[in-house]
């Protein structure tokens, strides 16, 4: 009877080990399987996620650059954003459109400065329009002051400080100063993986302009003059002593200097901008920044892309 007792346990002990084994072997079977099916479903949603909803393609292009009229445009399928509005309205509807762009779907109007060749729409944008109007309280001030902007502004006025990012849609933006001799200010744009930079009107490129040109993977900076143009030039001597001091403009060849010193391999794109009709050429302003990069082992054209944005002149458009 002990031997039946004992065998009895034994049995009860190998049936017990048994039922262990298996739902231990079941359990990480299905635990193994719910992993599985997890990760077929995560990896699903991602693809179906980029199907429904692809990566906005964003676009830039100039609809104008100089001393007669400022105005670019960064944006999407959905939106767009202007950059100075020194075109007139009905250029700038027309030029817009030849992109297929709606004044509609533009939801900002950012300013640099007060200068007329940079607001001469903005009234118009903001008030007729209703699109927002950004800039420094010096600069929104210097704009209300103008002789020359014929609708004023009240309920479109939006306020920025330099220094301070905002948002507007997926476009983080920040404002920085840049010398001129009226309050200035450049952008920086982040968007996706992407940094743009906006430099204009810069009588020098101080450390702080020096920082946001440098995090840039696409660059629109001031060529203002070429130096021996301006220097025999008409301009009497105070206009050209203007133009040359920190608060003036940049020459072709501080910008090229610049980009030559402190190129980076992750820099894409620079436009060239604001040059003047009466001291520079755009072959000229092209020559001179392309030698200077060429010096240095830079090639331009396939490390690099460089446009020159003329006056009253539609850019061509540049996806990313």
């Amino acid at each position: 009877m002990k031997s039946i007792g004992k065998a009895n346990k034994k049995l009860r002990k190998l049936k017990r080990s048994f039922l262990h084994d298996e739902s231990y072997r079941i359990n990480r079977y299905f635990n193994n399987a719910f992993i599985d099916h997890l990760s077929i479903i995560i990896i699903f949603a991602v693809i179906m996620q980029q199907e429904l909803f692809p990566s906005e393609q964003f676009s830039f292009f100039s609809l104008g650059s100089g001393s007669s009229g400022n105005c670019y445009y960064l944006g999407n399928s959905r939106y767009g954003i202007l950059i100075d509005a020194g075109i007139g309205p009905r250029i700038t509807k027309k030029r817009l459109a030849e992109y297929g762009i709606d004044f509609s779907s533009i939801y900002a109007v950012l300013i640099t400065h007060d200068h007329y060749d940079h607001i001469k729409s903005v009234g118009y944008l903001g008030e007729k329009l209703q699109i927002p109007v950004y800039a420094t309280r010096e600069v929104h001030r210097g704009i209300a002051d103008s002789p020359l902007t014929k609708t004023r502004m009240n309920g479109s006025k939006r306020y920025i400080e330099k220094g301070v990012p905002f948002q507007i849609e997926d476009v983080k933006i920040t404002a920085f100063d840049v010398p001129h001799d009226s309050d200035n200010v450049g952008y920086f744009f982040e968007f996706e993986e992407h940094k743009l930079t906006l430099v204009t009107d810069a009588g020098t490129i101080t450390e702080e302009v020096a920082h946001y040109i440098c995090k840039a993977n696409h660059l629109i900076i001031e060529s203002n003059y070429d130096e021996d143009m301006l220097k025999n030039g008409r301009y009497p001597y105070p206009l050209k002593q203007r133009i040359t001091s920190g608060s003036g403009h940049l020459s072709n060849r501080q910008t090229a200097d610049f980009l030559a010193e402190n190129y980076s391999s992750k820099l894409r794109n620079i436009w060239l901008c604001h040059l003047s009709s009466n001291n520079n050429r755009p072959d000229l302003a092209y020559q001179t920044v392309e030698k200077q990069l060429t010096r240095k082992g830079i090639k331009v054209g396939t490390e690099v892309s460089l446009q020159v944005l003329k006056r009253n002149t539609l850019s061509t458009k540049t996806n990313f």
